[in-house]
């Protein structure tokens, strides 16, 4: 067994981790034929089936599972042995992955990674935005982006983009005129209100203030979603108050067509981070981009950048 090919492994891996021979092979830019094919000589080896395959899933077997899972830290590992070796030469090269939060990926991740990536001409970006909180490691991401109160235990994490942000509430002209302006955040109770709700199902009651002073409401919501420019083209349509960040809101007060309310109420909050795992050897195009942050903080913080 010591010379199975370990091309063939982590084949089985990507596999295993998409659940598609399809979807694996286009992120790995070979053929899905190849992928079976290496699958097919793996098993064979091995004499024992790894995949169940029918013409609608791919799904591991018990075999399989156990396989993945002590296989997935030994490939990272391998991985990352040669990124850290490539990483000698003067260009670092190959792909970082991310998982971050819609607004990073809206508002604070844009112009960085221009930077970066004009920088690192050799290495390229894929970026997955969601909302939900998952084991970026174990998802096959190099690292994720997250606020401070949702990083995960044992990892390092620096700070990514502005190190405050704020939570701001508005509605639109018609809806106040309407009926009229919230003067404290209970008044919210008696209005209609627009609500994000997360992947996972939650919608978070909206907090006002900080500390002891703190008050958390949780008003009716007339309209519940988990697309923000849903929620946005909402307030704007006159059908509640909306509270987000002031990154998103911000273009429309500016164009007169939401107005801020509870002013007094608008909370501010630690930036987010980028947090990955503290190997000994990072991928070299995570090195580079944990360098570039770390130099870009050191800028801002000598020239006042962000706030």
């Amino acid at each position: 067994m010591n010379d199975l090919p370990l091309a063939d492994l982590d084949a089985f891996a990507a596999v295993a981790r998409e659940r598609s021979f399809r979807t694996a092979a286009r992120k790995r830019g070979v053929s899905a034929s190849a992928l079976s094919e290496a699958l097919r000589r793996l098993e064979a080896r091995l004499g024992v089936r790894l995949l169940n395959r029918t013409t609608r899933s791919v799904t591991a077997t018990e075999a399989g599972m156990r396989l993945l899972e002590r296989l997935s830290p030994a490939l990272g590992e391998i991985a990352g042995a040669l990124d850290q070796a490539a990483s000698e030469r003067d260009k670092p090269a190959g792909t970082l992955r991310l998982n971050v939060p819609t607004i990073v990926a809206r508002v604070i991740l844009p112009p960085i990674i221009g930077r970066f990536l004009k920088a690192h001409p050799a290495i390229s970006l894929e970026v997955v935005a969601e909302d939900g909180f998952i084991d970026v490691l174990a998802a096959g991401f190099d690292a994720g982006v997250r606020y401070e109160e949702r990083l995960e235990k044992d990892m390092i994490a620096i700070p990514i983009g502005p190190r405050v942000q704020r939570y701001v509430t508005a509605a639109a002209p018609d809806y106040l005129a309407k009926h009229g302006e919230p003067q404290h955040p209970r008044d919210l109770l008696e209005h209609a209100t627009i609500r994000h709700r997360f992947q996972n199902g939650i919608a978070l009651a909206w907090e006002f203030g900080e500390g002891a002073a703190a008050i958390t409401v949780a008003p009716p919501a007339t309209v519940l979603a988990n697309a923000i420019d849903l929620e946005i083209s909402a307030a704007v349509g006159g059908l509640g108050v909306i509270r987000s960040f002031e990154e998103f809101l911000l273009p429309e007060i500016k164009a007169g067509r939401l107005v801020p309310v509870l002013e007094a109420w608008v909370t501010s909050f630690p930036g987010p981070f980028l947090y990955y795992a503290g190997r000994r050897h990072l991928p070299a195009p995570l090195r580079a981009f944990v360098d570039f942050l770390k130099a870009e903080q050191r800028h801002s913080e000598r020239y006042g950048m962000f706030p």
